[in-house]
This record gives C-alpha cells, sequence and structure tokens, in this order.
C-alpha cells in the first residue's frame, strides 16, 4: 500500500515538471510576436535631406520596436559630413542593418553601406569609388581625402571588413598586397561579384525577401513596414521649393517695408515674421540653415533699422543692411560649410541667387506701380486707419480736396519717406515717391491720398 501510494506521488510530481516542462515554452511560442522589419529607402544626392531623413526613420524603427533595419541603397554619393553622420548613426544603432545595394553605393554612399552590419547586393551592383569631389567633379584638397580615408578604414574594422581595401576605395596611390584587386592608379569599384569574392558583399539577392530567408526569417513569418515621411515632413517639403521660397522672401521684404513705411501699423510686421519663420525653419531643420545665418540675417535688418531711425540718410548702413538681408536668405537655401563651397554645385548656387533676386526684382516692380492700390485696398483700410475723418463726423480735422496738388513747400520732418511737410504756414502728413528727403527741402504734391499727400522733391 505504501509503495502504491508512493508511486502515485512521483507520478503527481512528474506530471507537475511535465507540464511546467513543456506548457512554458508553448506559452512563450504563443505570446512572442512576429519580427518587425523596418524598410528604409536611401537613394539619391546624400545630403542634409537624407541625412534628416535617415535620423527620422531610425528614430520611428526605434518607436516601432524593430528587429532588424534593410538600408536600401541607390546613390551616388554626396556630401560628406553628411554621409558622416549617417554612417555614426548606423553604427551605433543597437539592431542589425542590413544594407541593400540595389544599383549602387558609390562615394558616400560605399561609407554608408560598410557600417552597415551585412551587405547584399543586386545583380548588376555596385560600390566603392570614394573619392571625394568637389561640386566641378574635380578631387577634393588632401585633408577631405585623409578624413574620408581614416573613416572609411574604421568603419570597415569596426565591421570586420578588410580596412586597406576600404581606403582603397577612396585612394588611388594605395598599394594592395594582392594586385588583382585593384589596378594602379585607380581607386576600387567592386560588381557585385567581386565585392563578394573580397568579403564586402553576403551574397547577390534579387529582392528583401531574399535577405530575409538568408538571415532564416521565414516566409510570411514577419511584419515588414516601410518607412515614409508624416504630414509634418510632408508640409516642411514645400516650403522648401523655390518657388515656395521666392514668394516667402517677398513677404519678407515687402512687410518690412510697409512698416518701415507706416511705422504702428502692426500687420505688415506680423506677416514679415510669419514668412520669416516659414523661411528659415524648414531650411533649419533640414541642416541647410545654421545659427549664424539667422544670424546674419537678423543684424542686416539691424543696420536697416538704424539708417532709417537713427541716422539721417540712406548710406553705408542702409545699403550693408540689405545686402546682409539678401546674403544670408541665399547662404540658407545652399549647404555651405562655413563659407566653403567647394562642394556646393554651381546650378543649386545660382538657383538660390535667382530666386533671391527675382522676389527682390518682384518687389520693386510692386512697390512703383501697385504700392499706392495695396495702400488702397480694402484689406489694409481694414488694419491701417486711413479712412476721413471731417467736422461733420465730429472730428476736428478734414479730408483733402485735391486742392493742394500742384502746390510746393518745404518737408518740416524728415521724409523716410512719411513724415510732415509744411504749405502755406500749414503743416500736413506726408510720404515721398519713394525716396528720403532732408528736412527743409522743397517739394510738390504730386496726390492726396485720404489725409495724407504724395510728395517729390523739386529744385527752386
Amino acid at each position: 500500500m505504501k509503495k502504491y501510494n508512493i508511486v502515485i506521488l512521483y507520478s503527481y510530481i512528474f506530471f507537475l515538471m511535465d507540464f511546467h516542462t513543456f506548457g512554458e515554452p508553448l506559452k512563450e511560442k504563443t505570446n512572442n510576436p512576429k519580427p518587425i522589419i523596418f524598410h528604409i529607402k536611401l537613394s539619391g544626392e546624400i545630403d542634409p535631406r537624407s541625412n534628416r531623413y535617415i535620423m527620422l526613420a531610425l528614430e520611428k524603427a526605434t518607436k516601432e520596436k524593430a528587429d532588424y533595419i534593410i538600408l536600401e541603397i541607390d546613390t551616388y554619393g554626396g556630401a560628406l559630413n553628411d554621409a558622416d553622420d549617417i554612417r555614426t548613426a548606423l553604427l551605433n544603432f543597437k539592431k542589425p542593418i542590413y544594407a541593400y545595394i540595389n544599383k549602387d553605393a558609390a562615394s558616400a554612399g560605399a561609407l554608408i553601406s560598410i557600417a552597415c552590419d551585412s551587405i547584399y547586393m543586386s545583380d548588376g551592383a555596385s560600390i566603392g569609388a570614394a573619392t571625394v569631389v568637389t561640386a566641378d567633379g574635380s578631387a577634393a584638397p588632401d585633408k577631405y581625402q585623409s578624413y574620408m580615408r581614416s573613416i572609411m578604414r574604421s568603419t570597415a574594422e569596426a565591421n570586420g571588413r578588410n580596412p586597406q581595401i576600404a581606403e582603397a576605395m577612396v585612394d588611388q596611390t594605395i598599394v594592395l598586397q594582392d594586385s588583382s584587386i585593384k589596378k594602379t592608379g585607380k581607386v576600387i569599384t567592386f560588381s557585385t561579384s567581386e565585392a563578394i569574392k573580397y568579403e564586402f558583399c553576403e551574397a547577390k539577392v534579387n529582392n528583401i525577401e531574399d535577405i530575409l530567408k538568408r538571415i532564416e526569417i521565414q516566409p510570411k513569418q514577419y511584419i515588414i513596414k516601410t518607412f515614409s515621411i508624416g504630414l509634418v515632413e510632408k508640409i516642411i517639403a514645400i516650403f522648401l521649393n523655390p518657388y515656395i521660397s521666392g514668394l516667402l522672401i517677398l513677404c519678407i521684404i515687402g512687410g518690412i517695408y510697409f512698416e518701415m513705411q507706416s511705422p504702428g501699423i502692426g500687420f505688415p510686421l506680423v506677416i514679415a515674421v510669419i514668412a520669416a519663420i516659414l523661411y528659415f525653419v524648414p531650411y533649419y531643420l533640414n541642416g541647410l540653415t545654421e545659427n549664424w545665418e539667422i544670424l546674419l540675417f537678423i543684424i542686416g535688418i539691424g543696420l536697416l533699422g538704424v539708417e532709417l531711425f537713427v541716422i539721417p540718410g540712406f548710406g553705408i548702413f542702409g545699403i550693408l543692411g540689405i545686402a546682409i538681408m539678401m546674403f544670408s536668405l541665399v547662404l540658407s537655401m545652399i549647404n555651405n560649410i562655413e563659407f566653403d563651397f567647394s562642394f556646393v554645385k554651381m546650378d543649386t548656387f545660382m538657383l538660390a541667387c535667382i530666386v533671391t533676386g527675382i522676389s527682390v526684382l518682384s518687389f520693386l516692380i510692386l512697390f512703383f506701380f501697385g504700392s499706392s492700390e495695396i495702400i488702397k485696398s480694402k484689406y489694409f483700410q481694414k488694419v491701417a486707419l486711413s479712412q476721413v475723418m471731417d467736422r461733420e463726423a465730429g472730428f476736428s480735422s478734414s479730408p483733402l480736396t485735391g486742392k493742394l496738388i500742384g502746390k510746393v513747400g518745404k518737408t518740416y520732418t524728415i521724409l523716410k519717406p512719411s513724415g510732415k511737410v509744411i504749405i502755406d504756414d500749414i503743416i500736413y502728413d506726408a510720404i515721398s515717391r519713394g525716396g528720403y528727403i532732408e528736412i527743409e527741402k522743397n517739394i510738390e504734391v504730386i496726390s492726396e491720398e485720404g489725409t495724407t499727400i504724395k510728395v517729390k522733391e523739386i529744385q527752386i
């Protein structure tokens, strides 16, 4: 009887152990979610925009708790500083990153590929040719080549690849022990088969699914998510359009001018401030505009204000202020590095100059041919105090009746361009035709606008 009870006890204990042993993995398997594959496409030129794109993508992958990153690459390269930022971010990322070179990974693209944990290439793809070149295609100074060699070498070492081969992708003078790898006087550019042979590629693949099979992820046993920019980033991209930038520059210049012409209105200044924010912020977020470029613009406004409100005349401060403002607007659109334009393409620089120039020209055209119409417009009247206030309505002043047109008088204050004039011993509010007129200068009335007269300087 005792033996029978002992057998029952041991059977019960074994049953519990068996349930724990085989039941727990079953529970773990049931609750284990499918691995998340995060797909990022990197194509086109490597520049501040692609730099920001990759940072946003990696941030999103972290939030989505991605298990693997597949970075699909097709680029001929671009800015070295942006490529270095991307390289650093990839090396520091906690999850495995697999480069899929769909076509080309040249120059900065080669550096980014080598920073990934594994490299896979499609048929006909290439990797290499990482010599740093300037905007005109010529080799950059040796300080840039030296830096590129060093980061190519250190990146290759970090991921277990041949550092000498990585350096030879930059420098044509490097001699390798195996002379069959590169020709004398040429930098290395590997085809898919060559990259596999010299361990700069794990395998040739046709698509992402082939990569997943190679890392032993079964078909349909994963969740793949392709990164795309959100609504905010799409809106920011709209304001990076040169045409939109041109309109914003026009609003900035026009707003500042009308506010200085009629201080106290406030509305033109608000327009100018909003336009400046919409202009600078998108370029700033994409790494094109630096803090000092924004500061330069503010300095330009300050100099213009000093010229208009502190120092009589329109001289060096006004001209310098306008020049600095325009220079700042141009610099904000291009990827210069502290006045180093070596890597700025001429067409990009010319586009920035043309956009800014057309905006300034458009303002001048509107100023000479449409400023009076703008002031008379119903919308402007809502924000400016320019309605007639006659005696019958209970006001102490009367509207102008047109009798002053053609009359001659003198400036009672400086017109810059608004101020006061005296005609027949009566002081009137006046505005010049656009120029700056000193005090005690002879003027002639050319038109009347509400309670203000428009004058021009004459010689008597």
